[in-house]
């Protein structure tokens, strides 16, 4: 159980990538007191959760309901992640979510961003959703569920940790760090997005 919790937390920790949201939001609030920032990262953090449950809980009834088979979206999903880790590599990815925050910065009515542009895209985005889905879509009764569930709530707890701590986290660690990590977890992404291709393969093919 402990292997099936790791494998999760590592996939949603890359794909949700806490430490790329922290110098993104601390740029969207900093015009915004302690106090706002902090209610604003926890307002996001929670909608984010909130999203991903539901479509945790009830994203495979929707794509039945869709006549689509899990293993179809097996395959896209992979190849959406390893799209997405590309862009990480690559810095395409950090490159369009400062773009969007510079959009809502030069908004002046926008003041909240905890739900957009945080909660979504940010958070619970198209590859964090098609991940979870995934998660789900390889447990087999309640109690991997709830693994699952907690290997979620766990990386959400320390996006929230990073939101709040982004200033001082990004004098601390400074954007090369950033590049590096952002660079280390899109390697990790893509080999993990591949393995959801072939299982995809493997389950068609069999």
């Amino acid at each position: 159980m402990l292997d099936l919790f790791m494998s999760a937390f590592v996939t949603l920790f890359v794909v949700i990538d806490p430490p790329g949201c922290a110098p993104i939001y601390a740029g969207l609030v900093s015009g915004a007191t302690t106090r706002q920032a902090n209610a604003m990262a926890l307002r996001a953090c929670l909608i984010a959760a909130a999203i991903l449950i539901v479509f945790a809980l009830f994203g495979e009834n929707l794509l039945r309901a869709l006549h689509i088979e899990l293993n179809s979206f097996r395959l896209a999903g992979g190849i959406m992640l390893f799209l997405i880790a590309l862009d990480m590599v690559f810095e395409k990815r950090t490159q369009r979510r400062e773009e969007r925050a510079e959009k809502i910065k030069a908004t002046p009515e926008v003041e909240d961003v905890s739900v957009f542009p945080m909660a979504m895209p940010m958070i619970a985005g198209p590859g964090s959703i098609a991940t979870i889905m995934l998660l789900m879509g390889r447990t087999q009764g309640t109690e991997q569920t709830l693994i699952i569930l907690a290997a979620l709530s766990a990386v959400l707890v320390l996006t929230l940790l990073a939101l709040i701590a982004a200033k001082p986290l990004m004098r601390m660690l400074g954007s090369q760090v950033e590049a590096v990590i952002t660079r280390l977890l899109g390697v990790l992404l893509a080999a993990l997005a591949a393995q959801y291709v072939i299982d995809g393969l493997k389950a068609v093919l069999e």
